[in-house]
């Protein structure tokens, strides 16, 4: 399904469960340098665009582009892989928690270098997936979707554009609900609010949501999750495969 059609059906909930963490959006600004002019792709409802510099959003999705507030930048509607500038228009060019949802990733990340001198990409290394306990011991279709299976070639991604990997560490409270951010909150999955903000639920499929959702339940309720996580639980941060990409 490509990215407008996707968010189009499940984008209904962002501006709820997917809001800016302050401290994931220091690390991309920071990475974004002292560039004035910024392009955001894939831009959603706008989290993570940062105050105080001149930004453009590029967002397919229609119902992505409703809920950006009034006082947002401003949106055109187009996808990654045919960005609407000329060469070298931005200072940078971000692109947060998408390119695992474009046709062509490698084609959308050449035009944002295309289009800009500076590139930050906020993505996530699914090549383990043993490195997350809700793929390992609850959802193991994940590993077998087409958004993952881009992932597991990020060092390729990143080479393609002569990018630089630096990790990020997702805070335990992480504001931004995206799928591994409630690490260390588990009973969040169980809330079908929470899991509607994540685009790979409605990947797997109902059955295997529902199967996911049971034993995750059941095991909340016998302690065997925290048994079986017990190193988790005094953590304030965790290394996930989250990554920037930057170029």
């Amino acid at each position: 399904m490509a990215h407008a059609q996707l968010y189009d059906t499940l984008g209904a909930t962002y501006t709820v469960t997917r809001r800016t963490d302050p401290r994931i959006a220091a690390q991309i600004w920071a990475a974004l340098g002292d560039g004035r002019t910024v392009l955001n792709v894939g831009a959603g409802t706008g989290s993570y665009e940062p105050a105080g510099r001149h930004v453009v959003a590029v967002e397919p999705s229609a119902l992505m582009r409703s809920q950006r507030r009034p006082d947002a930048a401003p949106c055109l509607a187009a996808s990654a892989e045919h960005l609407p500038f000329a060469d070298q228009s931005f200072d940078a060019a971000m692109a947060v928690c998408t390119i695992h949802h474009w046709q062509d990733p490698r084609a959308g990340l050449r035009e944002m270098r295309r289009v800009a001198r500076r590139v930050v990409v906020f993505a996530f290394d699914t090549s383990d997936p043993d490195l997350f306990w809700l793929t390992r011991d609850y959802l193991p279709e994940v590993a077998g979707l087409r958004s993952c299976r881009v992932l597991t070639e990020l060092d390729e991604l990143a080479g393609a554009i002569g990018a630089q990997m630096e990790p990020v560490l997702i805070p335990w409270d992480c504001a931004d609900g995206f799928y591994e951010a409630y690490w260390r909150r588990p009973a969040a999955y169980l809330d079908a609010q929470v899991r509607r903000g994540i685009s790979i639920w409605d990947h797997v499929g109902a059955d295997a949501e529902q199967r996911a959702v049971h034993h995750l339940q059941t095991d909340l309720a016998t302690g065997r999750w925290a048994e079986r996580n017990r190193d988790l639980l005094d953590r304030d941060a965790a290394e996930l495969g989250v990554r920037l990409l930057i170029a």
